[in-house]
C-alpha cells in the first residue's frame, strides 16, 4: 500500500512483476541499487532530487481481498514522518524527537539494565528447567518493545500481540507474500491499526504528557497520528529486537571478532553490535524515488526511477546490470566504520532512535552474555526473517555448553 493514499485509492505496483524480489529466474529488478556509501550519503542529503515518498510503499501491491480488509478498519497512512517530503516534516519530526532527545535516552540505561537482567535470568531459569531457550523471545523481544513505550508516555500493555503486529506489517510491506498469505498479514495490520486509533483516543485524554498529545496539539489528525504510530511503533522496537537477535546468533557461531565472554564486558558488547551495525544491520536497505531528472555521480537519473541504497550488507541479490557503479557488498565489508556511519541514515532522516537502539542492544547483549556464560547454538542454521529492508533470524536457540 501506498502510504500517500488511503486505501480507496489507486496502489501503484514498483514493477509490472514484482513477485520475488531478484532472482535467476526473474532477471529483472524494479531498483536502481547504489553500494557506494559516497553515492548512498550524497543521495540521503538531496531529498529535493531523491524523494522519500516511496520509503513505506508495499513492495507487493495489495490485492482485492487484502485491501477490502485495510478499508473496514479505515486504514489510511497519509506521509507523515519517514515518507513525508512536504516542509511539514521537520515540525513533526522535532515533535518525536523530543521524545527520543540524548538526555532522555540517557536516563533510561538504569530501566534498560533492569529489564535487561529480568530477561536474562529468566532466559537462565528456562534453560534449566527445559535444557534449551530461545533468546530471541527470552531476551530479545520484549525489552525494546517496553522502553519504546514508556519513552513515548504510552501504556506498556498488549506486548505479545505488538510483537506479531510488528512482524507482520513488515513481511505486508517489505514482503513478497502471495494472495492467500497477504490476505492473513491484512488482517492483521487491520488489527493493529484497529488498536492504534482506540490507542490515539485514549492517549488523548491521558493524564501527563505522550507523543499523541503533543502531535494532536501540533495539529495532526487522527489519520496521521495513526499513520506516524504504525510505523513508529514497528520501527522504535522491532529493528532493535532483530539488531539484538542477529549480535547473539553472530557472537554464538563466533563469525563476530568479540567472543561471547568479552560480550559480557560493557566495552566488548558495544564493539560486537557496532560490527553487526556496519556489516549486516537489521535495517540493510532503504528507498527513495527520483522527484524529477538528476544526476548521481555522473549518472543521469530519470524522474520516477525507484532507488534502493544499501546501508550495510545484506543477503538478497541484485542483478549487477541494475545497479548503479559501486562496489560489491563483500568490498564494503572490508569498510565497516564507512558503513556503520550510514546504518541509521542521514541527513533531514536519520534514524531518531539510533542512539537508543545501540545502548539497548549493547545492555541486553551484555547482560545475557554475562548470565549466560556458558551455552552454545542449538540450530546453527536457524530460518531469517529475509525483506527488502529488514533481516535477522527468527531464533537463536541455546543449550548448555558442555563440560
Amino acid at each position: 500500500m501506498n502510504p500517500n493514499q488511503t486505501t480507496t485509492g489507486p496502489v501503484q505496483p514498483l514493477a509490472e512483476s514484482p513477485g520475488q524480489w531478484q532472482s535467476s529466474e526473474q532477471p529483472r529488478c524494479p531498483y536502481l541499487v547504489v553500494r557506494d556509501p559516497d553515492m548512498v550519503r550524497d543521495v540521503l542529503h538531496r531529498p529535493g532530487d531523491f524523494s522519500p515518498a516511496n520509503a513505506l510503499v508495499a513492495v507487493t501491491p495489495l490485492t482485492g481481498p487484502a485491501l477490502r480488509v485495510l478499508q473496514q478498519v479505515r486504514f489510511a497512512l497519509p506521509p507523515v514522518l519517514a515518507s513525508n517530503d512536504t516542509d511539514t516534516h521537520a515540525g513533526i519530526r522535532k515533535i518525536v524527537a523530543g521524545f527520543l532527545t540524548p538526555a532522555t535516552v540517557a536516563a533510561m540505561e538504569p530501566r534498560i539494565r533492569e529489564l535487561a537482567q529480568e530477561a536474562a535470568r529468566n532466559a537462565a531459569g528456562q534453560l534449566v528447567r527445559s535444557g534449551q531457550v530461545d533468546l530471541v523471545q527470552t531476551v530479545a523481544a520484549f525489552p525494546p518493545a517496553i522502553v519504546m513505550l514508556e519513552l513515548l508516555g504510552l501504556p506498556v500493555r498488549d506486548l505479545a500481540d505488538l510483537k506479531r503486529w510488528g512482524l507482520d506489517s513488515m513481511e505486508l510491506f517489505w514482503g513478497w507474500p502471495d494472495e492467500a498469505r497477504q490476505l492473513e498479514l491484512a488482517h492483521s495490520a487491520a488489527g493493529f491499526y484497529d488498536w492504534l486509533r482506540k490507542l490515539v483516543a485514549e492517549s488523548l485524554t491521558a493524564p501527563g504528557r505522550n507523543l499523541f498529545k503533543s502531535l494532536a496539539d501540533h495539529g495532526l489528525s487522527t489519520p496521521e497520528m495513526c499513520s506516524l504510530g504504525y510505523f513508529l511503533l514497528i520501527a522504535g522496537q522491532e529493528t532493535t529486537t532483530q539488531l539484538i537477535s542477529t549480535t547473539l546468533f553472530r557472537l554464538l557461531e563466533e563469525s563476530n571478532p568479540v567472543s561471547w565472554k568479552d560480550a559480557a564486558a560493557e566495552q566488548g558488547s558495544r564493539s560486537a553490535v557496532r560490527h553487526v551495525l556496519a556489516i549486516e544491520s537489521s535495517v540493510p536497505t532503504w528507498r527513495r524515488v527520483a522527484a524529477q531528472d538528476t544526476q548521481l555521480s555522473g549518472q543521469l537519473i530519470p524522474a520516477g526511477a525507484e532507488i534502493l541504497l544499501e546501508l550495510s550488507g545484506n543477503h538478497v541479490t541484485v542483478p549487477a546490470e541494475t545497479e548503479a557503479s559501486s562496489p560489491r557488498p563483500q568490498e564494503a565489508l572490508h569498510r565497516p566504520s564507512t558503513a556503520y556511519g550510514l546504518v541509521f541514515g542521514s541527513g533531514i532522516h536519520r534514524c531518531l532512535g539510533a542512539k537508543l537502539a545501540e545502548l539497548e542492544a549493547a545492555i541486553i547483549v551484555q547482560e545475557t552474555a554475562a548470565a549466560l556464560s556458558r551455552i552454545q547454538l542449538r540450530d546453527v542454521n536457524p530460518d531469517w526473517i529475509r525483506l527488502l529492508s529488514f533481516q535477522a533470524p527468527r531464533a537463536v536457540t541455546v543449550m548448555d555448553q558442555p563440560l
